[in-house]
């Protein structure tokens, strides 16, 4: 009796384990539908989000689309009285400014980033990084503030004298370099906004710095190689993506910022080949105008701008992920 009290004891067990193992996978099966379909949903709003942004844009633009055509994006003129309008100075202006942001920002933040994470002494490494991390919080209007009535006037007396008297006088870069020093301008809305942009790419290249594994540092250090060596060889190419991702973050800044430009780029619609004269950008110019913009046209136009302004950031997001897949193409053919 005993022995077959324990037979069925061991059924029931076995019988119970069962039915609760068969229920179980059911529950966690419809746990991860729902899952899918919750981040499904999140995924394809975001993508609804965006072409209703470009169909709004589009419909507003419309109007200016319809009397300017192709010819918009190549004229210079920019005249509320007669409703006639071109984007040509406030794409090319904020082209440049992005442009001079990222050539100075950029190796300035690797500098951060690799100090931080080779070289920096353990007590210096949290405040430094908080530091960085602090600078990115602050508003952009304190930043074009700053710029407006701290750094130009230093900028107008000091630095463009010099780059007028050098740079100005060679021959085929001069006529980028040449001008009165009025402190304000294309090169020193391009200053600012590097001094802006400089904490976020810096932060972002700091962190993926800081994710790659310390044994492929340790061992590239013990086959005798140099500080530089080991970033150059072994930390870009397995952060390569967040770095890029950094700088992507960093652009995204530097186009769309409104308040520090408007203060400092001039707004002026007249395009100069020299950097040291004012100029305007797209969203400087949507900033001023806006509120003050008359008439179907010019609100058309207005949108327009914004419309290339949102073209412009695809473009370079996409130029920016077919650089990273060639990249790996090109490692993949090495190896």
């Amino acid at each position: 009796m005993a022995n077959g009290s324990e037979v069925l004891i061991e059924e029931n067990i076995i019988v119970g384990s069962t039915v609760s193992g068969s229920s179980r996978p059911r529950t966690y099966s419809m746990a991860d539908q729902l899952f899918k379909n919750v981040t499904r949903f999140f995924a394809f709003l975001v993508l609804l989000l965006m072409a209703a942004i470009i169909v709004s844009l589009f419909m507003g633009a419309l109007p200016a689309i319809r009397k300017f055509g192709i010819g918009f994006i190549g004229s210079a003129t920019w005249n509320p009285v007669t409703n006639v309008f071109g984007g040509l100075v406030p794409i090319v202006g904020t082209l440049v400014t992005s442009t001079i942001a990222l050539l100075i920002a950029v190796p300035v933040s690797f500098g951060i980033a690799m100090f931080l994470t080779e070289m920096c002494p353990a007590r210096l490494k949290r405040p430094l990084g908080t530091t960085i991390e602090l600078l990115a919080g602050i508003p952009s209007i304190i930043y074009g503030m700053w710029g407006l009535f701290v750094f130009a006037p230093v900028f107008s007396q000091h630095a463009e004298p010099w780059i007028d008297a050098h740079l100005g006088r060679l021959p085929l870069i001069g006529l980028f370099f040449s001008g009165p020093p009025i402190g304000i301008g294309i090169m020193t809305a391009g200053l600012i906004l590097s001094i802006m942009v400089i904490p976020f790419i810096a932060a972002v290249i700091r962190d993926v710095f800081e994710v790659v594994p310390p044994l492929l540092k340790e061992s590239a250090y013990g086959l005798g190689a140099t500080t530089w060596e080991v970033t150059r060889y072994i930390v870009l190419p397995y952060a390569r993506v967040g770095v890029v991702g950094g700088i992507m973050l960093g652009l995204g800044r530097a186009i769309g910022e409104t308040m520090a430009v408007t203060f400092v780029i001039g707004n002026s619609h007249s395009l100069h080949a020299s950097l040291l004269m004012p100029g305007n950008s797209i969203a400087s110019t949507l900033a001023n105008e806006f509120t003050e913009a008359v008439g179907r046209i010019y609100t058309a136009s207005l949108i327009e701008l914004g419309l290339f302004l949102f073209i412009i950031t695809f473009i370079v997001l996409a130029l920016a992920k077919l650089l990273l897949i060639r990249l790996s193409r090109m490692e993949g053919k090495r190896s």
